[in-house]
Formats: structure tokens, C-alpha cells, sequence
């Protein structure tokens, strides 16, 4: 529950791809956003990005409502950085953690779009984290959930839609050839101001999925990988068992 206040605030995360963010966002404000593409792991950024945005804010922790999270799919290692940090917050705090899909709160970059909403983010091995999206009446809703699949499974899809799609995400460099061979609809590329995760996103989307009752605690949250680990891949090949 909000504590006896109106408006609520949410501290968002994103360490789900190359891109690590936070944010604090109150409802229709962004107070504070912290983002970084650059190098540097996210065990070495996101938890001094965090105390830079508390010191910068004169953020009281206490009056944080709840923890939105991207909670995959995405990175491995920056899923568990980001869940551990979030879960550690949520302990501390006794508050909830909002887990938000990596690939919904990326399509919410292009809020109020019409067209088809394409994010791409590469999860190598020829295949992209992706899912398709676009808005109505002001609500993101999705065509196609979050999924790992090739690339050209997903722009297969928005063939069939024949609608004009619009890409955003790290897989669109890595698949820009793929994009213009295949893709026989009409299409953009969003620019570098809404291409990339943004935290202040996973915030706007959280606070949706939290008044819809979607949230959960502090212990339970556990992040969503869609897939096997490279490791455990290897593991399963090694045993007879197949891969994912």
C-alpha cells in the first residue's frame, strides 16, 4: 500500500542489457534519471548512479513507495546485478518490488505510437530478445509477449501484420542488414534520445502493473531469463539433454 499518500514514487532500474539506469520517478515527474552506455559493468555503475541520484535529490529512502524493476529478459549477469540490488533495497526498506518486462518497458520509449513497436535486443547466438507492441488509446498493448527467437521469426511477424513497424533497441545495429533484407513493411528506426532502456520507462510501466495489483515482495522477486545460460546450455549438451 501507498503510505498515506497521493502521489506515488517509485525507484526504477534497468541492468537488463548493455545500458544501466536508474530513475526516480512520482507519478507524472521524472525527479531524477541516471543512465550510462558506456564500458563499464554494472556492478560498477548502478549502485554509485544510485547514491549519486539520493545525494543529488536529498531523497529521504523512506519515502520510496515501491521498487520497479526490469526483471528480464536480457543479460545474465546484469539481470542477477539488478535483482540483487533491488532485493536488498526491498529488504531494507519493506517495500514492494514491481517487476516490469524488459522488452515491454523498452517498447514504452515510443509511448502513443500507432505503429508496430519492434524492440530488439541482442541476445546473440542469432537471436533477439523481442516482442511486438503498439498503442491504443493511450495503453501499450502487446501483439506479440516478450520472446527469444531469430530474427527473422520476429520480422516474419510484423510481415503478417503488414503494418508500419518501428525498431529500437541494441539488436538494430547488430541486425540492421537483416532488417532491410527481410522487413517488407514500411519502417524507422527510433533515434538515440528513445533507442535504449530508460528507467524513468520501467517507472511509468510499473506504476501501471502496480495499481493493476501486479507486485510482489522483496523475497519472492526473482528475475525472468526466458532462456538457459550459456553454462547451463553447455551443461545440458555435455549430459544428452538438449539446449534452449
Amino acid at each position: 500500500m501507498i503510505k498515506g499518500k497521493q502521489r506515488m514514487k517509485i525507484l526504477a532500474l534497468d541492468s537488463s542489457g548493455l545500458v544501466a539506469s536508474a530513475a526516480i520517478v512520482a507519478e507524472d515527474v521524472t525527479i531524477a534519471e541516471y543512465t550510462v552506455n558506456h564500458k563499464k559493468t554494472h556492478s560498477q555503475t548502478l549502485l554509485p548512479m544510485l547514491d549519486e541520484i539520493r545525494r543529488m535529490t536529498e531523497l529521504d529512502l523512506s519515502t520510496i513507495d515501491a521498487i520497479a524493476i526490469a526483471c528480464g529478459p536480457g543479460s545474465f549477469t546484469g539481470l542477477r546485478i539488478g535483482a540483487a540490488t533491488a532485493k536488498g533495497l526491498g529488504l531494507a526498506l519493506n517495500i514492494p518490488i514491481i517487476p516490469v518486462p524488459t522488452v515491454d518497458s523498452l517498447a514504452y520509449n515510443l509511448y502513443g505510437s500507432e505503429k508496430i513497436i519492434c524492440p530488439l535486443m541482442d541476445a546473440r547466438r542469432n537471436q533477439v530478445y523481442t516482442g511486438l507492441y503498439t498503442f491504443k488509446d493511450g495503453e501499450l498493448v502487446t501483439i506479440e509477449p516478450q520472446c527469444a527467437v531469430d530474427i527473422a521469426q520476429i520480422l516474419d511477424k510484423i510481415n503478417a501484420v503488414g503494418k508500419e513497424a518501428v525498431f529500437l533497441g541494441d539488436g538494430v545495429c547488430v541486425y540492421k542488414e537483416r532488417l532491410e533484407e527481410l522487413t517488407r513493411v514500411s519502417f524507422d528506426i527510433a533515434p538515440a534520445c528513445c533507442n535504449r532502456q530508460r528507467a524513468a520507462c520501467v517507472a511509468s510501466l510499473g506504476e501501471i502493473l502496480y495499481r493493476k495489483g501486479i507486485f510482489e515482495s522483496a523475497a519472492q522477486h526473482a528475475p525472468e531469463y526466458l532462456r538457459l545460460s550459456q553454462a547451463e546450455r553447455e551443461r545440458n549438451q555435455k549430459s544428452g539433454g538438449g539446449c534452449l
